[in-house]
């Protein structure tokens, strides 16, 4: 979930235009391209199967605060620390505690690897001293949301009963949910268009390989990913997949296509003088029109409704792919390494995109249910399985990584950090099979074992 900046003075729409414009103005130069990433772990109490608390010793607050001995700075909200921030990074939580590093945008896979790495082991060293471990997984194995502690965020507060009542497992998403998500730079429309749409077309591959969910409620749910039936079931108005994208002449008014689809989604509140206001779900299109108890719809407004879209690709200053669960640091690199070389490089971008290209809709739709019950082995509405599909798009993402060219310290370019997903692409196992491998090995505590990373 987003950390909210203060509210600060932003100019009025005064048009559709400005809508588009918000996109056209976040466009930057190919030299200028990064990649961000966000990473959620969910918490237990060392040596138990019980989630972390916001206050008390060795609860949410006092982790997050624990930060501050590396030269963070606490992010408070009402006199409670929500995150803790240095130099363009930031460690916050989510509703149920999840703890999520947004890391600084960096130009290869080399150094948002070394950040990563970083933050773990921060993570480890507080962890060590307050009893806390972190699970790197898509969907906390034991408990159910109504047992879960919610963290102090008023954002949360007002995003819960809104979701809650556009969805059944919607309190599932917020407060059992771990992902892994990334951001990539575009430097035109139809540079977005292409990323957007080749990045919905492949992410039933993508969630495969990284299916990390497959225990609910200290059982085997029958899914490898749970977390994919969970946003089956999370306001249908602002989640899933994008049809539009795969429409006719989308690459020449992508912003605007995408402008057009967000206006129609309701509204979950509005910030003014340091309050969330409810909106009774009214579209942002109505409050553009019409204004709301006396308010009027500003830029910022607009990029507040944007951050409360969950498609299964995002747009906002960046295209941000958001389908993989929550895994270890290896697989997490590898993920983000893929990713970088498919929508970085445009011969691999077409490859992939040729590669997927023929599905329908409803087709796509059914891949991504596939993906998460049965990962790799799913099968295509040609046949393939996801697994042969995974390897085709990994092929792709290798050709571009080397044209792409970016070294490390050691020389080797970042082609090194698929090796986890090519494993996995030939064995047809993902992470979640070697979970549930340890579960019914050595059960709930050989499942946290195995998930741990901090």
């Amino acid at each position: 979930m987003s950390l909210d900046a203060k509210v600060k003075e932003s100019p009025p729409i005064t048009g559709p235009g400005d809508l588009t414009g918000y996109f056209r103005q976040r466009e930057r130069p190919r030299a200028d391209w990064k990649v961000g990433l966000e990473h959620e772990k969910i918490g237990l109490r060392a040596g138990t199967l019980e989630p972390v608390p916001f206050d008390g010793p060795g609860g949410i607050a006092e982790f997050l605060g624990g930060f501050t001995e590396y030269g963070y700075e606490p992010f408070l909200e009402e006199g409670r620390v929500i995150a803790t921030q240095r130099t363009g990074l930031t460690v916050s939580l989510e509703p149920g505690g999840q703890i999520e590093l947004s890391g600084r945008p960096f130009p290869d896979i080399h150094c948002v690897a070394r950040e990563l790495d970083r933050h773990h082991d921060k993570c480890r060293t507080i962890g060590a001293r307050l009893g806390v471990e972190l699970l790197a997984t898509g969907y906390r194995p034991w408990g159910r949301p109504a047992g879960m502690p919610w963290m102090p965020k008023t954002r949360y507060t007002v995003m819960r009963p809104f979701l809650e009542a556009r969805g059944r497992l919607a309190t599932d998403m917020m407060s059992m949910t771990g992902s892994t998500q990334a951001s990539f730079d575009f430097a035109s429309e139809r540079d977005m268009a292409e990323k957007l749409r080749t990045a919905l077309a492949v992410q039933p591959a993508i969630t495969a390989l990284s299916a990390n969910s497959p225990v609910v409620d200290g059982k085997e749910s029958g899914w490898k990913s749970y977390r994919v039936a969970v946003w089956e079931e999370v306001d249908s108005a602002r989640s899933g997949l994008l049809p539009f994208a795969f429409e006719p002449g989308f690459e020449e008014d992508a912003y605007r296509r995408y402008a057009e689809w967000a206006l129609d989604v309701p509204m979950i509140f509005l910030r003014r003088d340091g309050a969330y206001l409810r909106t009774g779900g009214v579209p942002f299109r109505r409050f553009l029109a019409e204004g709301l108890d006396g308010h009027r719809a500003t830029l910022l407004d607009w990029e507040d409704h944007l951050s409360t879209l969950f498609p299964e690709v995002r747009v906002k200053g960046v295209v941000e792919v958001r389908g993989a669960d929550a895994c270890d640091l290896e697989l997490t690199r590898a993920v983000l390494a893929l990713w970088k070389g498919l929508l970085y490089d445009q011969q691999a971008r077409d490859w992939a995109w040729d590669a997927v290209k023929r599905f329908t809709v409803e087709e796509r739709r059914a891949l991504m249910i596939g993906a998460g019950r049965e990962a790799l082995q799913a099968r295509t509405p040609d046949g393939r399985t996801l697994a042969q599909l995974a390897g085709t798009l990994l092929d792709a993402a290798e050709a571009g990584l080397c044209r792409q060219n970016a070294c490390g310290d050691a020389g080797e370019d970042e082609r090194k950090f698929l090796a986890p997903l090519r494993a996995r692409a030939v064995s047809g196992r993902c992470p979640a099979d070697d979970a549930l491998e340890a579960f019914r090995r050595g059960g709930d505590r050989a499942l946290a074992a195995h998930l741990r990373c901090a």
